[in-house]
């Protein structure tokens, strides 16, 4: 009875601030940012990183800026792209990406801190600031193994090679068996003429 009565408080409270958020004619950003490894041919490592941006709210988010200092000089060169970013705006619903890419100069495991995103809201004066999700951590210049391509179908050979051809040999035998030759068939035909 305790246990249902909290549930449905949770419920109603829940409502109640949904609909006292939507009331309110403010922009609701939401960022997620990603990091992906890739390693080159010549040893080096490229780190792709993406941001998108969301307005979830119900009015226009003004001066966007975009602003990624997570990744040291001493660890990182930037490559491709820029850091930072800004937008004129983002409109209710809408959806800002920016991406940039980062060569690793360190080999170490590391850890990404949120991107900071500021925008202004007409109706105050101060800057608004939303953080994006963190990245997991990456582990730059990692010695691995190399990759094995076919390694999966190897097991599944050696797993369920001999069942496979005790039941393809199984099919075939009864195929044959429960079909007539195509020489019988024919001297068949030419009989009831």
């Amino acid at each position: 009875m305790a246990r249902s009565f909290l549930i449905f408080g949770l419920i109603s409270l829940l409502l109640v601030s949904f609909s006292l958020g939507s009331s309110v004619d403010v922009p609701f950003i939401v960022a997620h940012k990603k990091a992906s490894l890739t390693r080159l041919k010549s040893g080096a490592e490229h780190v792709s990183v993406s941001v998108d941006i969301y307005n979830q709210g119900s009015s226009t988010a003004y001066d966007v800026i975009l602003t990624d200092n997570s990744w040291p000089q001493d660890l990182f060169e930037v490559v491709s792209g820029n850091t930072s970013i800004s937008w004129e705006r983002l409109d209710a619903g809408g959806l800002l990406t920016h991406s940039f890419e980062l060569e690793g100069k360190a080999k170490g495991l590391f850890y990404g801190a949120p991107a900071v995103i500021t925008f202004r809201i007409p109706t105050k004066a101060a800057l608004q600031e939303a953080y994006s999700t963190p990245i997991l951590p990456l582990d730059v210049l990692a010695d691995r193994p190399p990759e094995k391509k076919f390694e999966w179908a190897k097991k599944l050979l050696a797993k369920y090679g001999s069942l496979v051809s005790v039941i393809s040999i199984m099919v075939l035998f009864v195929y044959l068996i429960s079909t007539p030759s195509k020489s019988s068939a024919a001297k068949g035909s030419k009989k009831k003429r």
